[in-house]
């Protein structure tokens, strides 16, 4: 998946520092994909940001677990003694 490029001039910039080593290992993926290092190791950072969002973001569930999130919609428990008081007092507090 490729990230959306904004089309507006770029203005801001990030500093780093690293070894020669790593530095010299993104400077040929960068040559191997046709890039400048800036733009692959931009490109290559907001690849891994949008997947770290989207991980933290989406819940997965298991067949199992979807089967049953669906029931308890369509077929919810019967409220208890705790959520009838809750709902009492929140009763009690709008009057």
């Amino acid at each position: 998946m490729t990230a959306q490029r904004s089309s507006t001039t770029k203005q801001e910039r990030v500093a780093l520092r690293m070894t020669l080593e790593r530095k010299q290992l993104l400077q040929r993926a960068a040559a191997l994909k046709g890039s400048s290092l800036s733009e692959y190791v931009a490109s290559t950072a907001e690849e891994a940001a949008l997947k770290a969002v989207r991980e933290h973001d989406v819940i997965i569930l298991s067949a199992r677990d979807s089967i049953a999130f669906v029931e308890s919609l369509l077929q919810p428990p019967d409220p208890n003694d705790a959520l009838r008081r809750a709902v009492q007092y929140q009763a009690d507090l709008i009057s």
